[in-house]
């Protein structure tokens, strides 16, 4: 659902790893000193194995290749263990952990993936271990600028008393659809994407598709470019988006305020009649973890970038770099004040070494 910025390492995921039983061997535990720390943060290992290698997954769009990619830098610079990053499809990416295959996937919305979560956990060998961000969102949007207008663009409010996702069916005319003056338009998400079937339900169950017609985007970079046109020009837009996204750092829109989730609304007989449900980025790894490499775990519980600093890196990434070490070097000088409160003092010094050199 997200852009696929760039792999920096590939390991091959066989047959058989897609086909195994989630019942593989994990590494034995090792065992060793503790290592005491300030603040009850973990510095160099020394519990740990530095003989382990930490597999992180790159599920190949780009919030998932810069969090797998700064996590396993941090790693291996900070921690001192070996880290690869390796492209995986996501639910693959899940089923690896169990298997041994791959130790963290730093960008699963669990919610969407209940049955499966719930699956690999029983096995014991898989667990949340933090979550990297949060709340994520899917939802309507409009620009604000239609609600409140914007005085510096000479935007005069469009909307000034809307307050929910009934109104639309009063300002319809607004979104007029250029192919159909009868009915608005509402921009929906992909072909292939379950939002864009939930979408479709969303606009019968709320009574609007008496007054607005449907446009499925050929693709993903077609409806953020849709929204980013309209915007341009002052214009009109209603359509459905997520977060994060770099758009979201680039536009200053608003989500469209639905009824509240609500699980016994959220099938294909009630239409989905209520916002969707909010969720977490988390961090989803293998339990033993904390055996193999406890300090790299503690990393992990600790790991958390705020929603708006992520849309902003993917925004950095969008315009000024797709290239993976050059973000990270971005992100690392830029945004000491989110990343040094995840590790203690010494392994702070090593990762900012790493970046200087």
């Amino acid at each position: 659902m997200r852009y696929y910025l760039r792999v920096l390492t590939s390991m091959a995921l066989s047959a058989i790893v897609l086909a195994a039983s989630l019942a593989g061997c994990a590494p034995a535990s090792p065992t060793g000193p503790d290592d005491p720390s300030a603040g009850g943060q973990t510095g160099t290992p020394t519990t740990g194995n530095r003989d382990e290698t930490i597999v992180f997954a790159d599920a190949q769009w780009a919030t998932s290749t810069f969090l797998a990619n700064l996590a396993a830098f941090i790693v291996r610079e900070g921690y001192g263990y070996d880290a690869d990053v390796t492209p995986a499809a996501h639910m693959v990416a899940l089923q690896s952990i169990a298997t041994g295959e791959i130790d963290a996937h730093m960008d699963v919305q669990v919610i969407q993936m209940q049955d499966l979560m719930r699956d690999l956990k029983a096995t014991g060998k898989v667990d949340v271990l933090g979550v990297s961000t949060e709340p994520v969102w899917l939802g309507w949007l409009v620009p604000r600028y239609m609600i409140e207008g914007d005085p510096e663009r000479g935007i005069e409010p469009m909307m000034p008393d809307f307050e929910d996702v009934f109104d639309l069916a009063r300002y319809w005319e607004l979104f007029e659809d250029p192919e159909d003056s009868s009915k608005g338009l509402f921009v929906n998400s992909v072909p292939g994407w379950d939002s864009e079937r939930i979408n479709r339900l969303k606009v019968e169950a709320y009574g609007l598709d008496q007054y607005f017609n449907v446009a499925t985007t050929g693709s993903e970079a077609a409806l953020t470019t849709s929204m980013y046109a309209a915007y341009q020009k002052g214009e009109p837009w209603l359509g459905y988006y997520y977060s994060p996204g770099w758009i979201l750092a680039k536009l200053d829109m608003y989500r469209v305020p639905e009824p509240e989730y609500d699980e016994s609304l959220w099938n294909d007989e009630s239409k989905y009649a209520c916002g969707y449900p909010l969720d977490k980025a988390s961090i989803v790894g293998a339990t033993n973890l904390k055996d193999r490499a406890p300090e790299v775990a503690d990393f992990l519980a600790r790991f958390s970038i705020p929603i708006d600093e992520l849309n902003q890196v993917l925004l950095y990434m969008q315009e000024v770099s797709g290239e993976t070490d050059d973000v990270l070097h971005w992100f690392l000088t830029e945004r000491e004040n989110i990343w040094t409160p995840w590790v203690s003092a010494d392994v702070a010094q090593r990762v900012k070494a790493a970046i200087a050199g």
